[in-house]
């Protein structure tokens, strides 16, 4: 418990979680902001946020079938589906469940969503194991950590699509978060205009070790290989698992018929992913520091 509270307290200032005293009181918070409810609604053409205040989850549709991209905390699955509904759509529905990358707060409802759908699990290849395991990597014995196992029906790497009726979705691997840390990309209409979206996996340091002991084999050169990759990645829309890494909430409240997407922000993946890297060699740096000392 102790590790998973370190993890809540790392992510906080990323959730502008209310500020508190006790370690209790920082995971009671935290936790509240990830299972509290907020209500669906449509990003942009085909694409809808149907996740939890503090937790995304995003509903892609087509007239042939739909894809639901990560699910929240294993308690609040049934937001989801409640959200589904709500916005006139079914959850029988859904042929497909992609996963970004398997930590409880991205994947604890998937097992449940798989039996209620019918639909395949799609991740990463690296991540089916934790998926299938429902562990965090590194961390098996860690019951704080883990969640519902889900058996997944197909694994992706680099390149490989996942398409229903009209609507094709490419992953892109960007390991490091988790060692199969898989973001998606595809495209939307946005008037007469095409625009590109990103889902990205994440790239925080959170609760991985990166020196000594690490989360998993060869992480530090999978955090530099994604930061690499992005650098050369482009954007209209960028999606992310937690709400406020891409300002969600701001954005949802600038949404008014005939106005301009405020969700269509071209070169906004750049710079996010330029403060990612600074945070990940930063915390590298105190992480090898803290290690040296150590060993004395």
């Amino acid at each position: 418990m102790k590790k998973l509270i370190v993890a809540f307290v790392a992510l906080l200032p990323l959730a502008g979680a209310a500020q508190a005293q006790t370690p209790k009181d920082l995971l009671a918070a935290m936790l509240a902001k990830w299972n509290k409810p907020t209500e669906p609604f449509r990003i942009i053409d085909n694409v809808y946020y149907v996740g939890t205040d503090g937790l995304a989850s995003y509903l892609i549709t087509s007239p042939q079938g739909h894809i639901l991209v990560d699910t929240v905390m294993p308690e609040s699955t049934s937001q989801i589906k409640a959200s589904i509904e709500k916005l006139g759509f079914k959850v029988g529905d859904i042929k497909y469940l992609l996963n970004t990358h398997a930590h409880i707060d991205h994947t604890g409802g998937l097992a449940e969503m798989k039996q209620a759908s019918g639909a395949q699990l799609v991740a990463g290849e690296a991540d089916k194991p934790l998926l299938e395991g429902g562990y965090y990597p590194g961390a098996r014995e860690n019951a704080a950590l883990a969640f519902p196992p889900a058996k997944v029906d197909r694994t992706v790497r680099e390149g490989d699509t996942v398409t229903v009726g009209g609507v094709t979705l490419t992953a892109r691997e960007t390991p490091g978060h988790s060692p199969g840390c898989t973001s998606w990309t595809f495209t939307v209409k946005d008037g007469d205009a095409t625009r590109s979206v990103l889902i990205f996996c994440s790239a925080t340091v959170a609760l991985n070790r990166l020196v000594g002991s690490p989360t998993h084999p060869g992480i530090v050169d999978d955090y530099r290989k994604t930061f690499a990759r992005l650098k050369t990645m482009q954007a209209d829309i960028l999606l992310a698992p937690h709400p406020e890494m891409y300002q969600m909430p701001e954005k949802r409240a600038k949404l008014a018929d005939g106005a301009p997407n405020p969700f269509v922000n071209p070169g906004e993946i750049n710079a996010y992913a330029a403060t990612l890297e600074k945070a990940f060699e930063e915390g590298l740096a105190k992480q090898t520091a803290a290690a040296q000392e150590k060993k004395g």
